[in-house]
């Protein structure tokens, strides 16, 4: 679920608690959490709506209902009500900008993917994928697993080895 950057300090600060989203079938659960680079939320209710008041949409960042529906127009699928909170900083964050890698054990094919990442910064996930004859979104899967453990960072346009990524590599050479 993608969250408009301008949105960012009004949820931190409890002043927007509320998104709207339509979609074919909900990306988020309630009682579940999202990590985002801007920090973790907390996603606390995910309902389908008919229409959106005025006052829901001054609740997720919008002056009217019709300034937050022309947002989702073009869009298929039913209106989705997310009601989020902000819980806190990306844990991983901190882990990214760490070089203690002590204990940290990869299996030879993360540590194969830790070192095309090194070697290829910034290139498109569905190049890297297809330079080691691997389908795209299992291949982004496990680029997922290494940035849960602090190793990588995505970019705008790929990837690149974090700190604690090339400290790791470091132990190994």
């Amino acid at each position: 679920m993608l969250i408009r950057l301008a949105d960012w300090d009004r949820i931190r600060s409890g002043e927007v608690t509320l998104q709207f989203r339509r979609w074919k079938r909900p990306t988020v659960r309630a009682g579940g959490t999202l990590r985002t680079s801007q920090g973790v939320l907390a996603i606390d209710e995910v309902e389908v709506v008919s229409r959106v008041s005025r006052a829901e949409a001054i609740a997720a960042g919008y002056p009217t209902a019709k300034a937050l529906m022309s947002f989702m127009e073009g869009r298929e699928g039913r209106i989705y009500r997310i009601r989020l909170r902000f819980i806190g900083e990306d844990p991983r964050a901190e882990l990214r900008s760490s070089s203690y890698v002590d204990g940290l054990e990869l299996p030879e094919p993360a540590i194969a993917l830790l070192r095309l990442i090194a070697a290829n910064p910034g290139v498109r996930a569905a190049d890297l994928a297809e330079s080691v004859g691997r389908e795209k979104l299992p291949f982004k899967a496990d680029v997922r697993k290494l940035k849960a453990k602090g190793l990588t960072e995505s970019l705008r346009v790929g990837y690149r080895l974090s700190p604690r990524g090339e400290a790791y590599l470091k132990t190994l050479d």
